[in-house]
């Protein structure tokens, strides 16, 4: 079991180098913030908590985290603690532009100041939407203070003339469905108003759920936050008791580096698996190891998750949502079927201070449709596939369970397009020279590329072919697709190309083979033919002139290993000083 051992005390915190004793640089510190109306006896060394709050209007899904906020400061008081709500950068998939994965890395780097500069002794990460998560459990990990995540939970479900509308999955399916004449532009605004009926985020198995999955998984929240609705007075209660917990934590120095072990990291990728979770959560999870000091690779990925079935039917890859998840028992109940199965480090620690199995040996599954029984599982091999081979050096990604078996063995002819307003330009063309058999192939969408590396992998197939009746075809890309998204897609190809990968010279006519059972990824050209082509490239995407973006573009790394920033190398996991001022 878990050999950590809780610090002695009571001892002097961080925040008493700000507030502690009667020189005039305490009394600056202490005085001013006396003018909230705080007594003097707050400043007696007790932990003084750090509530980092992603809410904001133009973050949809974090909408009602002010509200959360004030449970966790009730969970603070509670506990003896000093709670100081702090406002951190807000990323948006919603609404940022052009994708709020290239300010993942700014919001990390945004929060870890904050938290290194600032008075706290600990931190509830308050995050809901995709890049929230990661990009605070990043800061988190850089800066080693004690911390627990408090996610804000998934919407309701939404329902369109009986049917379950799942957000994200429902947006592709219907607007599909228009394309193909299936469905009527009316009917599909009528269909909007049923996607978003309460406060949340994602109500699918999406990057959001999923994120929330890894962290439980990590053992950075309490057992069961993952699957709480956002509405429910039980997501309430969570942010309460994580309070409560964060203050004991600050006592015990029980911090991120203790937890997020390689272990936790191996946990998270077989929950993964069994959950049908995001391919976006590869990305996320490597840059968040990366901060701790932890190798992870994408070959820990194919590894640990070729044999996880996908036991948890909720879509993209099944038919249920995140609001049955929950009532069937939610992720503690996939934990503990994986710890019987032989696939859970038993032992990896958590933020309750005690191993993972302890906080699920006892749950039970209560809808065997929801979360199946591995003899019914959705598929036998879940997880996140690598493949590889002279179009994906450095791999590629690829999600069985949103997959089309059929297609899983495929050769097509390639058609290209250069990027993603030459795919806008082209897709809706009747003149367009594709069928069924052919691979879609978009490229410079890659982290440099797009910039940011946008979730426009799932490209929309053409009318002349969803006329057919066909949903699906094999599509690559160096892009991202929406946790919400479905499909045989291979996306995340490194090194991108907009870095000269070898996707950067793929062209129409050329033949790809994919077998995802090998786990190969191949452009049917010679070696010699590669060579020549590559030696011919030269790069399309202009760098920006100034700015963050420059900053982006100039030290992004690649999705292989996170897309993180280059110069963070050697000082990941670095903490703050504690004695420091």
């Amino acid at each position: 079991m878990s050999a950590f051992k809780p610090a002695a005390w009571p001892r002097k915190l961080r925040s008493q180098h700000w507030f502690g004793g009667t020189s005039r640089d305490t009394i600056y510190h202490r005085g001013w913030l006396k003018n909230q109306g705080h007594p003097h006896d707050l400043f007696d060394g007790r932990p003084v908590i750090g509530i980092l709050n992603t809410w904001s209007d133009l973050t949809p899904c974090n909408g009602h985290l002010r509200e959360l906020a004030e449970k966790v400061k009730a969970g603070v008081w509670e506990a003896g603690g000093f709670p100081v709500e702090i406002p951190v950068f807000s990323a948006s998939e919603n609404t940022f532009r052009p994708t709020a994965m290239m300010f993942r890395n700014l919001a990390a780097l945004a929060v870890e100041e904050a938290m290194r500069g600032q008075p706290i002794d600990g931190a509830v990460l308050l995050v809901g939407c995709d890049k929230t998560t990661p990009s605070l459990v990043m800061a988190a990990a850089s800066t080693d203070l004690p911390s627990i995540v408090v996610t804000g939970g998934p919407m309701l479900n939404g329902y369109f003339r009986g049917e379950r509308v799942g957000s994200g999955t429902h947006l592709w399916k219907f607007s599909e469905a228009v394309k193909a004449g299936e469905m009527t532009q009316e009917e599909f605004l009528e269909a909007e108003a049923s996607m978003s009926r309460s406060s949340g985020t994602c109500n699918t198995m999406g990057t959001a759920s999923t994120m929330a999955s890894m962290v439980e998984a990590l053992g950075m929240a309490l057992s069961g936050n993952a699957a709480i609705p956002a509405v429910d007075s039980r997501r309430k209660v969570m942010a309460q008791l994580s309070g409560r917990r964060i203050v004991q934590m600050v006592k015990d120095d029980l911090k991120p580096s203790d937890i997020m072990t390689k272990k936790a990291f191996e946990n998270a990728i077989r929950v993964n698996g069994a959950i049908g979770g995001s391919t976006n959560a590869v990305v996320h999870l490597l840059a968040m190891a990366g901060r701790v000091g932890i190798d992870l690779s994408l070959d820990d990925w194919d590894r640990l998750g070729r044999d996880i079935p996908t036991v948890v039917n909720l879509m993209p890859s099944g038919e249920y949502l995140m609001e049955e998840f929950f009532y069937a028992g939610g992720l503690p109940v996939v934990i503990k079927m994986l710890g019987e199965a032989g696939k859970l480090h038993k032992d990896a620690l958590t933020v309750s201070g005690g191993p993972i199995w302890d906080e699920v040996k006892d749950v039970r599954n209560w809808n065997d449709d929801v979360i199946r029984p591995v003899e019914r599982a959705l598929t036998q091999q879940g997880g996140i596939v690598v493949l590889r081979g002279n179009l994906a050096p450095k791999g590629c990604v690829l999600k069985p369970s949103a997959a089309s078996p059929h297609l899983m063995k495929h050769r097509g002819r390639a058609v290209v397009f250069e990027d993603i307003d030459d795919y806008k330009a082209k897709i809706n063309d009747e003149s367009l020279d594709i069928d069924e058999t052919c691979v879609m192939v978009m490229k410079n969408c890659g982290p440099r590329g797009y910039p940011g590396m946008a979730e426009v992998g799932n490209m929309g197939l053409p009318p002349k072919v969803l006329r057919k009746g066909i949903t699906d075809m094999v599509r690559i890309s160096d892009a991202r697709m929406s946790g919400t998204a479905y499909g045989t897609v291979l996306l995340h190809t490194s090194p991108e190309a907009a870095r000269g990968g070898p996707l950067a010279i793929v062209r129409n006519g050329d033949f790809i083979e994919i077998d995802v059972e090998a786990r190969r990824v191949h452009l049917d050209i010679s070696d010699e033919e590669m060579q020549r082509r590559l030696a011919d490239w030269r790069p399309s995407v202009e760098p920006p002139a100034s700015g963050y973006a420059r900053l982006y573009h100039d030290h992004v790394e690649g999705a292989d290993t996170g897309a993180d920033f280059d110069f963070l190398k050697g000082c990941r996991g670095a903490p703050v000083g504690r004695d420091s001022h």
